[in-house]
Protein backbone atom coordinates (compact mmCIF):
# COMPACT_ATOMS: atom_id res chain seq x y z
CA UNK A 1 0.00 0.00 0.00
CA UNK A 2 1.35 3.69 -0.78
CA UNK A 3 1.99 5.68 2.00
CA UNK A 4 0.25 9.07 1.62
CA UNK A 5 2.39 11.88 1.73
CA UNK A 6 1.80 14.11 5.02
CA UNK A 7 1.96 18.21 3.38
CA UNK A 8 2.66 20.36 6.07
CA UNK A 9 -1.08 22.12 7.24
CA UNK A 10 -2.25 24.62 10.12
CA UNK A 11 -5.91 25.03 10.31
CA UNK A 12 -7.27 28.11 10.86
CA UNK A 13 -10.65 28.01 13.15
CA UNK A 14 -13.01 31.38 12.65
CA UNK A 15 -14.85 32.31 15.38
CA UNK A 16 -15.31 35.60 16.25
CA UNK A 17 -19.33 35.95 14.95
CA UNK A 18 -20.85 37.69 18.12
CA UNK A 19 -24.00 35.47 17.12
CA UNK A 20 -26.94 38.23 17.10
CA UNK A 21 -29.14 35.97 15.40
CA UNK A 22 -29.22 33.18 17.88
CA UNK A 23 -30.25 35.98 20.71
CA UNK A 24 -27.44 35.22 22.99
CA UNK A 25 -25.86 37.98 25.13
CA UNK A 26 -22.05 36.15 24.77
CA UNK A 27 -20.06 35.65 21.55
CA UNK A 28 -20.82 32.52 19.33
CA UNK A 29 -18.09 30.70 19.98
CA UNK A 30 -18.68 30.42 23.77
CA UNK A 31 -22.68 29.68 23.57
CA UNK A 32 -23.21 25.81 25.30
CA UNK A 33 -23.68 23.31 23.60
CA UNK A 34 -23.75 19.56 24.91
CA UNK A 35 -21.96 21.41 27.98
CA UNK A 36 -19.09 22.61 25.83
CA UNK A 37 -18.30 26.00 24.38
CA UNK A 38 -19.19 25.71 20.71
CA UNK A 39 -15.95 26.27 18.97
CA UNK A 40 -14.50 23.36 21.40
CA UNK A 41 -15.92 20.39 19.25
CA UNK A 42 -14.44 21.54 16.13
CA UNK A 43 -10.93 22.93 18.06
CA UNK A 44 -10.80 19.32 19.75
CA UNK A 45 -10.94 17.37 15.96
CA UNK A 46 -8.44 19.29 14.73
CA UNK A 47 -5.63 19.65 17.58
CA UNK A 48 -6.24 15.56 17.00
CA UNK A 49 -6.04 15.35 13.81
CA UNK A 50 -2.88 13.42 12.75
CA UNK A 51 -1.86 15.89 9.76
CA UNK A 52 -2.79 19.28 11.37
CA UNK A 53 0.30 20.85 12.55
CA UNK A 54 -0.83 23.54 14.13
CA UNK A 55 -4.32 25.56 14.91
CA UNK A 56 -5.21 29.20 14.88
CA UNK A 57 -7.89 30.33 16.43
CA UNK A 58 -9.91 33.90 15.69
CA UNK A 59 -12.01 34.79 18.38
CA UNK A 60 -13.30 38.23 19.11
CA UNK A 61 -11.51 40.83 20.70
CA UNK A 62 -13.13 40.72 24.03
CA UNK A 63 -12.77 36.62 24.12
CA UNK A 64 -8.93 36.47 23.31
CA UNK A 65 -7.92 35.88 26.87
CA UNK A 66 -11.18 34.04 27.94
CA UNK A 67 -10.27 31.22 25.01
CA UNK A 68 -6.81 31.46 25.76
CA UNK A 69 -7.78 30.75 29.33
CA UNK A 70 -9.69 27.72 28.12
CA UNK A 71 -8.22 25.93 25.82
CA UNK A 72 -4.48 26.56 26.12
CA UNK A 73 -3.44 23.50 27.57
CA UNK A 74 -1.02 20.76 28.02
CA UNK A 75 -0.30 18.41 26.40
CA UNK A 76 -2.29 18.94 23.08
CA UNK A 77 -1.35 17.10 19.61
CA UNK A 78 -0.78 20.21 18.25
CA UNK A 79 0.42 23.70 18.93
CA UNK A 80 -2.61 26.34 19.36
CA UNK A 81 -2.41 29.77 18.92
CA UNK A 82 -5.35 32.46 19.79
CA UNK A 83 -5.68 35.62 17.86
CA UNK A 84 -8.71 38.72 17.77
CA UNK A 85 -10.47 38.73 14.61
CA UNK A 86 -12.36 41.92 12.97
CA UNK A 87 -15.11 43.37 12.18
CA UNK A 88 -15.96 40.97 9.04
CA UNK A 89 -15.41 37.48 8.21
CA UNK A 90 -12.84 38.41 5.86
CA UNK A 91 -10.87 40.48 8.31
CA UNK A 92 -10.53 37.63 10.89
CA UNK A 93 -9.39 34.86 8.12
CA UNK A 94 -6.53 37.50 7.43
CA UNK A 95 -5.96 37.95 11.42
CA UNK A 96 -5.57 34.12 11.35
CA UNK A 97 -3.22 34.18 8.07
CA UNK A 98 -0.68 36.01 9.57
CA UNK A 99 -0.39 33.80 12.16
CA UNK A 100 0.26 30.57 9.78
CA UNK A 101 4.04 29.74 9.17
CA UNK A 102 5.93 29.99 6.06
CA UNK A 103 6.94 26.08 6.17
CA UNK A 104 3.09 25.67 6.04
CA UNK A 105 2.09 23.93 2.17
CA UNK A 106 -1.29 24.52 2.20
CA UNK A 107 -4.21 26.06 4.97
CA UNK A 108 -7.74 25.01 6.40
CA UNK A 109 -10.08 27.19 6.87
CA UNK A 110 -13.42 26.16 9.23
CA UNK A 111 -16.22 28.28 10.67
CA UNK A 112 -16.14 27.54 14.47
CA UNK A 113 -19.94 27.45 14.08
CA UNK A 114 -19.86 24.09 12.39
CA UNK A 115 -19.39 21.94 15.39
CA UNK A 116 -19.72 18.28 13.88
CA UNK A 117 -16.78 18.86 12.26
CA UNK A 118 -15.42 14.97 11.93
CA UNK A 119 -11.48 14.08 11.71
CA UNK A 120 -12.29 11.35 8.36
CA UNK A 121 -13.68 14.95 6.68
CA UNK A 122 -10.72 16.67 7.37
CA UNK A 123 -8.95 14.04 6.15
CA UNK A 124 -10.84 13.87 2.82
CA UNK A 125 -10.01 16.95 2.35
CA UNK A 126 -6.33 17.03 2.65
CA UNK A 127 -5.86 14.24 0.95
CA UNK A 128 -7.99 15.90 -1.98
CA UNK A 129 -5.61 19.01 -1.50
CA UNK A 130 -2.29 16.95 -2.38
CA UNK A 131 -3.52 17.33 -5.47
CA UNK A 132 -5.67 20.10 -5.93
CA UNK A 133 -4.83 24.08 -4.92
CA UNK A 134 -7.97 24.68 -3.51
CA UNK A 135 -10.44 22.27 -1.99
CA UNK A 136 -13.61 22.58 -0.50
CA UNK A 137 -16.28 20.29 1.29
CA UNK A 138 -19.65 20.50 0.00
CA UNK A 139 -23.19 18.69 -0.25
CA UNK A 140 -25.21 17.99 -2.97
CA UNK A 141 -28.57 20.16 -3.26
CA UNK A 142 -31.45 18.28 -2.55
CA UNK A 143 -34.67 20.68 -2.37
CA UNK A 144 -35.37 22.49 -6.11
CA UNK A 145 -34.35 25.62 -6.25
CA UNK A 146 -35.87 28.79 -7.20
CA UNK A 147 -34.29 32.27 -8.69
CA UNK A 148 -36.43 35.09 -7.34
CA UNK A 149 -37.11 38.76 -8.25
CA UNK A 150 -37.26 41.80 -6.85
CA UNK A 151 -41.09 41.84 -6.81
CA UNK A 152 -41.31 38.30 -5.34
CA UNK A 153 -41.83 36.50 -8.57
CA UNK A 154 -39.72 33.06 -9.60
CA UNK A 155 -37.81 34.35 -12.32
CA UNK A 156 -35.72 30.93 -12.86
CA UNK A 157 -35.54 27.39 -11.70
CA UNK A 158 -32.01 26.22 -11.09
CA UNK A 159 -30.55 22.94 -12.49
CA UNK A 160 -30.42 21.17 -9.17
CA UNK A 161 -27.94 18.61 -10.24
CA UNK A 162 -25.27 20.68 -10.86
CA UNK A 163 -25.93 22.87 -7.68
CA UNK A 164 -23.68 21.89 -4.39
CA UNK A 165 -24.12 23.90 -0.94
CA UNK A 166 -20.29 25.15 0.11
CA UNK A 167 -19.36 24.31 3.61
CA UNK A 168 -15.45 24.34 5.77
CA UNK A 169 -13.56 22.80 5.50
CA UNK A 170 -11.95 24.92 2.78
CA UNK A 171 -8.57 23.81 1.79
CA UNK A 172 -5.75 26.14 0.23
CA UNK A 173 -1.69 26.58 -1.23
CA UNK A 174 -1.09 28.95 1.36
CA UNK A 175 0.38 31.49 -1.24
CA UNK A 176 -3.07 31.21 -3.36
CA UNK A 177 -5.11 32.02 -0.17
CA UNK A 178 -2.52 34.89 0.47
CA UNK A 179 -3.36 36.32 -3.00
CA UNK A 180 -6.78 36.03 -3.09
CA UNK A 181 -6.85 37.85 -0.26
CA UNK A 182 -4.57 40.42 -0.94
CA UNK A 183 -6.18 41.05 -4.33
CA UNK A 184 -10.03 41.17 -2.42
CA UNK A 185 -8.22 44.00 -0.11
CA UNK A 186 -7.14 46.44 -2.82
CA UNK A 187 -9.92 45.66 -4.75
CA UNK A 188 -12.73 46.10 -1.85
CA UNK A 189 -14.06 42.73 -2.46
CA UNK A 190 -15.84 40.75 0.66
CA UNK A 191 -17.52 37.24 0.40
CA UNK A 192 -19.12 35.14 2.75
CA UNK A 193 -15.89 32.41 1.55
CA UNK A 194 -12.86 32.06 0.71
CA UNK A 195 -13.18 29.67 -1.94
CA UNK A 196 -15.51 32.82 -3.77
CA UNK A 197 -11.99 34.69 -3.29
CA UNK A 198 -9.93 32.13 -4.86
CA UNK A 199 -12.08 31.74 -8.15
CA UNK A 200 -11.94 35.59 -8.41
CA UNK A 201 -8.38 34.50 -9.46
CA UNK A 202 -9.27 32.18 -11.85
CA UNK A 203 -8.49 29.27 -10.11
CA UNK A 204 -10.23 26.01 -10.28
CA UNK A 205 -11.94 24.65 -7.07
CA UNK A 206 -12.23 21.04 -5.94
CA UNK A 207 -14.67 20.02 -4.58
CA UNK A 208 -15.08 16.53 -2.19
CA UNK A 209 -18.43 14.96 -0.52
CA UNK A 210 -19.14 17.03 2.88
CA UNK A 211 -21.43 15.90 5.25
CA UNK A 212 -24.97 16.60 5.88
CA UNK A 213 -24.56 17.43 9.64
CA UNK A 214 -21.93 19.56 9.24
CA UNK A 215 -23.93 22.64 9.08
CA UNK A 216 -23.51 26.13 10.72
CA UNK A 217 -25.20 27.00 13.34
CA UNK A 218 -26.90 30.61 12.68
CA UNK A 219 -29.95 30.66 14.38
CA UNK A 220 -31.98 29.56 17.26
CA UNK A 221 -33.54 26.67 15.75
CA UNK A 222 -29.67 25.17 14.52
CA UNK A 223 -28.96 25.29 18.34
CA UNK A 224 -31.76 22.76 19.02
CA UNK A 225 -31.15 20.98 16.34
CA UNK A 226 -27.30 20.49 17.44
CA UNK A 227 -28.45 19.70 20.68
CA UNK A 228 -30.72 17.08 19.39
CA UNK A 229 -27.71 15.66 17.78
CA UNK A 230 -25.50 15.83 20.70
CA UNK A 231 -27.52 14.17 23.08
CA UNK A 232 -28.10 10.89 20.21
CA UNK A 233 -24.15 10.72 20.18
CA UNK A 234 -24.07 10.78 23.28
CA UNK A 235 -26.39 7.76 23.95
CA UNK A 236 -25.20 5.85 21.22
CA UNK A 237 -23.81 1.97 21.44
CA UNK A 238 -25.94 2.13 25.09
CA UNK A 239 -27.70 -1.20 25.81
CA UNK A 240 -30.28 -2.65 27.40
CA UNK A 241 -33.44 -0.31 28.95
CA UNK A 242 -32.48 3.00 30.78
CA UNK A 243 -34.60 5.66 32.66
CA UNK A 244 -33.33 9.25 33.31
CA UNK A 245 -35.87 11.59 35.83
CA UNK A 246 -36.22 14.78 35.25
CA UNK A 247 -37.08 18.01 37.76
CA UNK A 248 -38.62 21.42 36.79
CA UNK A 249 -39.59 24.17 38.52
CA UNK A 250 -41.11 27.89 37.69
CA UNK A 251 -42.68 30.50 39.34
CA UNK A 252 -44.60 33.79 37.96
CA UNK A 253 -45.80 37.18 39.84
CA UNK A 254 -49.25 38.10 39.10
CA UNK A 255 -49.72 41.19 36.64
CA UNK A 256 -52.71 43.27 35.35
CA UNK A 257 -54.60 42.73 32.11
CA UNK A 258 -52.79 39.01 32.28
CA UNK A 259 -55.36 35.70 31.17
CA UNK A 260 -54.48 33.35 33.79
CA UNK A 261 -53.32 30.08 32.33
CA UNK A 262 -52.11 26.94 34.02
CA UNK A 263 -51.29 23.44 31.65
CA UNK A 264 -52.82 25.07 28.93
CA UNK A 265 -56.31 26.10 30.46
CA UNK A 266 -58.12 29.68 30.75
CA UNK A 267 -59.10 30.65 34.38
CA UNK A 268 -61.91 32.76 32.95
CA UNK A 269 -61.66 36.00 35.68
CA UNK A 270 -58.23 34.95 37.59
CA UNK A 271 -55.78 37.34 37.55
CA UNK A 272 -53.05 36.25 34.91
CA UNK A 273 -48.87 35.75 35.14
CA UNK A 274 -46.00 38.15 34.37
CA UNK A 275 -43.47 36.41 31.34
CA UNK A 276 -42.79 36.90 27.79
CA UNK A 277 -44.89 33.84 27.14
CA UNK A 278 -48.43 33.28 28.21
CA UNK A 279 -46.52 32.42 31.64
CA UNK A 280 -48.04 29.39 31.83
CA UNK A 281 -45.63 28.10 34.90
CA UNK A 282 -46.75 24.31 35.07
CA UNK A 283 -46.05 24.10 31.19
CA UNK A 284 -42.54 25.79 31.78
CA UNK A 285 -41.71 23.06 34.77
CA UNK A 286 -42.63 20.30 32.83
CA UNK A 287 -40.29 21.43 30.05
CA UNK A 288 -37.64 21.78 32.64
CA UNK A 289 -38.40 18.32 34.00
CA UNK A 290 -37.85 16.80 30.23
CA UNK A 291 -35.29 18.99 29.32
CA UNK A 292 -33.08 17.92 32.60
CA UNK A 293 -33.83 14.34 32.13
CA UNK A 294 -33.10 13.87 28.45
CA UNK A 295 -29.56 16.45 29.36
CA UNK A 296 -30.65 18.55 26.95
CA UNK A 297 -30.34 22.01 29.12
CA UNK A 298 -33.09 24.19 30.20
CA UNK A 299 -36.18 25.58 28.14
CA UNK A 300 -34.24 28.98 29.05
CA UNK A 301 -31.72 27.84 26.04
CA UNK A 302 -34.09 26.64 24.25
CA UNK A 303 -36.59 29.15 24.04
CA UNK A 304 -35.07 32.27 25.19
CA UNK A 305 -37.26 35.26 26.68
CA UNK A 306 -35.05 37.86 24.46
CA UNK A 307 -36.62 35.60 21.24
CA UNK A 308 -39.39 37.70 19.86
CA UNK A 309 -40.67 34.68 18.41
CA UNK A 310 -42.00 33.54 21.70
CA UNK A 311 -43.88 36.78 22.81
CA UNK A 312 -47.13 35.66 24.01
CA UNK A 313 -46.54 32.46 22.33
CA UNK A 314 -48.82 29.68 24.11
CA UNK A 315 -46.83 27.58 26.65
CA UNK A 316 -48.43 24.16 25.22
CA UNK A 317 -46.83 24.76 22.08
CA UNK A 318 -43.32 25.02 23.99
CA UNK A 319 -44.23 22.22 25.41
CA UNK A 320 -45.03 20.20 22.49
CA UNK A 321 -41.36 20.97 20.99
CA UNK A 322 -39.68 19.89 24.07
CA UNK A 323 -41.72 16.37 23.72
CA UNK A 324 -41.16 16.22 20.54
CA UNK A 325 -37.01 17.30 20.93
CA UNK A 326 -36.84 14.78 23.83
CA UNK A 327 -37.99 11.91 21.40
CA UNK A 328 -35.74 12.78 18.52
CA UNK A 329 -32.56 12.56 21.04
CA UNK A 330 -34.37 8.83 21.60
CA UNK A 331 -36.33 8.98 24.89
CA UNK A 332 -39.78 8.45 25.68
CA UNK A 333 -41.59 10.02 28.30
CA UNK A 334 -42.85 7.18 31.03
CA UNK A 335 -44.63 9.97 33.39
CA UNK A 336 -45.06 13.34 34.48
CA UNK A 337 -46.12 14.37 38.40
CA UNK A 338 -46.93 17.83 38.65
CA UNK A 339 -47.81 20.50 41.37
CA UNK A 340 -48.73 23.62 41.46
CA UNK A 341 -48.53 26.16 44.32
CA UNK A 342 -50.93 28.82 44.93
CA UNK A 343 -53.30 30.12 47.21
CA UNK A 344 -55.89 30.91 44.19
CA UNK A 345 -57.74 29.87 42.41
CA UNK A 346 -58.47 26.19 42.99
CA UNK A 347 -56.88 23.49 41.08
CA UNK A 348 -59.15 20.62 41.79
CA UNK A 349 -61.83 21.64 39.54
CA UNK A 350 -59.31 21.98 36.20
CA UNK A 351 -57.31 19.13 37.05
CA UNK A 352 -58.68 16.87 34.15
CA UNK A 353 -59.29 19.69 31.70
CA UNK A 354 -55.09 20.25 32.38
CA UNK A 355 -54.27 16.58 32.14
CA UNK A 356 -56.09 16.62 28.94
CA UNK A 357 -54.32 18.92 27.11
CA UNK A 358 -51.00 18.22 29.05
CA UNK A 359 -51.52 14.79 27.86
CA UNK A 360 -51.90 15.95 24.13
CA UNK A 361 -49.20 18.11 23.85
CA UNK A 362 -46.95 15.59 25.20
CA UNK A 363 -48.79 12.68 22.77
CA UNK A 364 -48.97 10.68 25.72
CA UNK A 365 -52.02 9.15 27.40
CA UNK A 366 -53.77 11.21 30.54
CA UNK A 367 -52.52 8.22 32.35
CA UNK A 368 -49.30 9.06 31.90
CA UNK A 369 -49.79 12.81 33.75
CA UNK A 370 -51.16 13.67 37.17
CA UNK A 371 -51.53 17.31 38.05
CA UNK A 372 -52.07 18.50 41.96
CA UNK A 373 -52.69 21.33 43.57
CA UNK A 374 -51.49 22.83 46.71
CA UNK A 375 -51.22 25.82 48.98
CA UNK A 376 -48.45 26.63 51.30
CA UNK A 377 -50.89 27.99 54.35
CA UNK A 378 -50.44 31.96 53.58
CA UNK A 379 -46.14 31.38 53.62
CA UNK A 380 -43.80 32.84 51.25
CA UNK A 381 -44.72 34.82 47.84
CA UNK A 382 -47.42 32.06 47.04
CA UNK A 383 -49.03 32.49 49.97
CA UNK A 384 -49.31 36.48 50.04
CA UNK A 385 -50.58 36.17 46.40
CA UNK A 386 -47.65 37.37 44.53
CA UNK A 387 -47.55 34.70 42.60
CA UNK A 388 -47.73 31.26 41.37
CA UNK A 389 -45.09 28.31 41.50
CA UNK A 390 -44.75 24.91 39.89
CA UNK A 391 -43.06 21.81 40.02
CA UNK A 392 -42.82 18.58 38.27
CA UNK A 393 -40.99 15.45 37.81
CA UNK A 394 -41.05 12.93 34.91
CA UNK A 395 -39.57 9.75 34.00
CA UNK A 396 -37.84 8.75 30.81
CA UNK A 397 -36.81 5.51 28.88
CA UNK A 398 -35.15 4.82 26.47
CA UNK A 399 -36.39 4.17 23.32
CA UNK A 400 -36.61 1.07 22.11
CA UNK A 401 -35.02 0.13 25.48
Amino acid sequence: MTRRRRIATTAVIVAAGRGERLGRSENKAFVALGGRPLVQHSLEVLQGHPDIREVVLVVAASDVERARAAFLREPASSSLFVVAGGAERGDSVRAGLAEVPPSSDTVLIHDGARPFLTSTLVTRCLTAAERHPAVIAAVRATDTVKEVGDQGAVSATLDRSRLWLAQTPQVFRRTLLQEAHARAVAEGVSATDDASLVEELGHPVHVVPGDPDNFKITCPDDLERAERIVAAREHEGERGPMVRTGIGYDAHRFAEARTLILGGVKFEGEQGLLGHSDADVLCHAICDALLGAAGAGDIGRHFPDTDPRYEGVSSLSLLARTASLVREAGWRIVNVDAVVIAEAPRIAPRIADMRHALAQAMEIAETQVNVKGKTTEGMGFTGRREGVAAQAVCALERAGG
